[in-house]
């Protein structure tokens, strides 16, 4: 029985397996994306990122312990000069799994291992979702609710302002009647034309 013992072993005697799983890490280094089968990217994985993780302190001894895992001067200087910068602010994950199916020959599960901050694609979805956050949007909604509740009200006021004027002026032309327009021509002196002086007219 082999309780409690998660170690994948991928087919391989020790020294076999250390050495693909370096080779492995350094081409993940200098390439920064790798085609291969999901448990060896899930290996991987658990082997380059405590070395991602070392190349943040830039000192003789990291770079020293760092050469004796990959064995390659060109990925060591790759990893303190250029992904060291990029993943400086970031605590862990520094590599992304994606499956892409299962291999024709032998059915086995395929996949790509990338580095998490060299993905432009992936970075500039993820800065898209990250500026809208929950809170905003009931902030908005809120916001947007309380507009319209706020002109609906000086919507109103408009409309009685436009009705006021229109019933005092009807209110006037109610106000000269018959008898006073007669009152005010006998102030002014001047004589109502008489219904026959019409009709000759």
């Amino acid at each position: 029985m082999r309780h409690n013992k998660k170690f994948n072993h991928l087919g391989r005697k020790t020294a076999h397996r250390g050495a693909m799983l370096s080779n492995m890490a350094a081409s993940l280094i200098m390439h920064k994306r790798i085609f291969t089968t999901v448990p060896k990217a899930k290996e991987l994985r658990k082997f380059v990122e405590p070395i991602i993780t070392r190349s943040k302190e830039d000192t003789t001894h990291s770079r020293r312990e760092v050469f004796g895992l990959l064995q390659s001067k060109a990925a060591v200087t790759e990893l303190f000069q250029a992904v060291s910068q990029k993943v400086g602010d970031r605590p862990g994950g520094y590599t992304r799994i994606i499956k892409t199916g299962f291999r024709l020959g032998d059915n086995a599960a395929m996949c790509f291992i990338e580095l998490v901050d060299f993905n432009e694609n992936m970075l500039s979805d993820g800065g898209a979702k990250k500026a809208k956050t929950r809170r905003s949007r009931r902030k908005s909604t809120g916001a947007a609710a309380a507009a319209p509740a706020a002109e609906a009200p000086k919507a109103k006021d408009v409309k009685k302002k436009e009705e006021a004027p229109v019933q005092e002026s009807a209110n006037e032309e109610e106000l000269p009647q018959p008898e006073t327009a007669q009152a005010a021509a006998e102030e002014t002196g001047e004589e109502k034309p008489s219904a026959e002086g019409e009709a000759k007219a």
